[in-house]
């Protein structure tokens, strides 16, 4: 069996989740569970960044310690991982000792390898970025762009990092690695960023201004940078996990692709004689109403608060069917009802309402073999195996988003051979041809239904477990096997009714 790693970014405790934390949740926790149903032995990280500048002045301005403040605000986002049924192996935090003790000892190995070593700096500083700036980081009128807040020019010495030294391995690392960032343009964008000479990257602040964060082994006076330490995280949670090293998959956000995990991150593992990870997914942003995400301007979804009202897996659905990998995407309530109404409640619940209710009325609530076949069968037999020979590779590919645009197209053709066969004409009908076609068309019915819900999974799980229980049906453990058409609902025993997608309260 093959080790599959994936992991989230570690996201900073500096408030509450959003929808933009949901979305990467979401999106690896499909990833994840279709790589185990194509039988690898996935384990998938997610986790929280807790040290740091922001962090300590967030505590101070509650006036409680900074690791109750992490303690309060990190379970916010173990609990978003339950409520959006996220499949997760582990969470670390940084805070933790078992993350700690690494990040110490590469420190000190890098330390004593002259990787690091001690200078003075002046320069300017963004608190809300947490991190040094040069003037190429201006706006051209020389003012600083909005993202880095507050900007100080202060004077202090601490400890650097050689990372300038590596630039030129990383270049033709990327070189000869080509898909190493998805998507693949992005990577383009890694190289622009090296065409620039890299400066040294500094690793310190000193205690006297930032105490929350993790000592340097070799000087107990300052503590580390945050990115060397939250970095290490995808390392440390596996450290002692043979065999899952290096990961196959980074997912994050494209606004922390460079410089942290495409430059910092391979260089320093690169520097520690630590393989670097396989490849970096990053994705896009959404957007509330065709505006930027705000919550001090109302234009927010709080997602805890979203799957309370339309469900857990209404969600899941839209987000990963209307973001393509690697694009930004726009998060409106009307296109939400429009593909929670019109895609998941009139197509997808209709047609288990319909297969539900005609196998009741017409067949004692008990699914019949199929006696006979016709061109409508086979019509929709061919479509099965196209769509599911269509939809394993776009999977594959990170298309997510096509692949259950095909998943239901095939479920709107099974609900159109339903208006075809006519199930509550054929139930009237005397004549045994008619008999046989109705058995028939009730078989059909449940099976491309079990098949469609099969190729749903990764998506929906709890929406796929209750339209198999509806119809009797217990998942065998090798999800090819589910993909297969058969006759195997075949005696099962329906529910009465099923109410998947109900009509939201608000």
């Amino acid at each position: 069996m093959k080790t599959f790693y994936i992991t989230t970014a570690i996201d900073y405790v500096n408030g509450s989740p959003h929808l933009g934390h949901a979305y990467e949740k979401v999106l690896t926790d499909v990833i994840a569970r279709f790589r185990r149903m194509m039988g690898d032995q996935v384990y998938f990280l997610t986790g929280v960044d807790e040290h740091g500048q922001k962090v300590q002045q967030s505590a101070r301005k509650r006036g409680i310690e900074p690791q109750q403040f992490v303690d309060e605000v990190s379970q916010e986002f173990r609990a978003l991982c339950t409520k959006l049924d996220i499949s997760n192996d582990d969470f670390i935090r940084t805070t933790e000792e078992r993350h700690k003790q690494v990040v110490r000892q590469v420190l000190q190995q890098l330390f004593d390898k002259g990787e690091i070593y001690k200078a003075e700096y002046k320069g300017f500083y963004s608190t809300r970025q947490e991190q040094f700036l040069q003037d190429k980081d201006r706006n051209p009128d020389g003012s600083w762009p909005e993202l880095y807040g507050e900007v100080t020019e202060i004077t202090e010495t601490n400890y650097f990092f050689k990372l300038r030294s590596y630039q030129d391995w990383l270049i033709d690392f990327l070189k000869a690695n080509e898909s190493f960032v998805f998507p693949r343009y992005r990577q383009k964008q890694v190289l622009e960023f090296l065409s620039e000479p890299l400066n040294d990257l500094c690793i310190s602040r000193p205690r006297e201004r930032l105490e929350w964060g993790i000592p340097l082994p070799f000087d107990d006076g300052f503590v580390t940078y945050v990115w060397f330490d939250a970095l290490l995280t995808y390392y440390s949670a596996v450290v002692d996990r043979p065999g899952l090293w290096p990961a196959d998959f980074h997912v994050i956000g494209k606004d922390i692709l460079v410089p942290p995990h495409a430059v910092y991150w391979p260089i320093m593992l690169k520097a520690a004689g630590i393989e670097p990870p396989k490849s970096l997914l990053a994705h896009g942003w959404w957007s509330i109403n065709g505006a930027k995400m705000s919550k001090s301007t109302g234009n927010f979804v709080e997602p805890g608060e979203f799957v309370d009202t339309y469900g857990v897996d209404a969600l899941r659905y839209f987000m990963i069917r209307e973001m393509s990998v690697g694009q930004d995407s726009d998060f409106s309530l009307n296109q939400f009802l429009a593909r929670y109404n019109g895609e998941l409640a009139n197509n997808l619940g209709n047609l288990v309402n319909r297969t539900l209710n005609m196998t009741n009325r017409f067949s004692a609530g008990i699914i019949p073999a199929a006696a006979t076949d016709g061109a409508p069968e086979e019509a929709l037999r061919a479509l099965w195996t196209k769509t599911r020979e269509e939809v394993i590779p776009l999977c594959e590919g990170f298309q997510f988003h096509i692949a259950l645009e095909r998943t239901f197209a095939f479920i709107t053709a099974t609900n159109a051979y339903i208006e075809l066969r006519a199930p509550w004409k054929l139930g009237k009908s005397a004549t045994p041809e008619d008999a046989a076609l109705l058995k028939t068309s009730l078989a059909t019915m449940a099976e491309a239904l079990r098949l469609g819900a099969a190729l749903l999974t990764a998506v929906m799980p709890s929406t796929v477990r209750k339209i198999n229980g509806v119809l009797g049906h217990e998942a065998g453990a090798v999800w090819s096997d589910e993909l297969a058409w058969g006759a195997r609902l075949t005696g099962r025993t329906v529910a009465a009714t099923a109410i998947l997608f109900p009509k939201p309260t608000t």
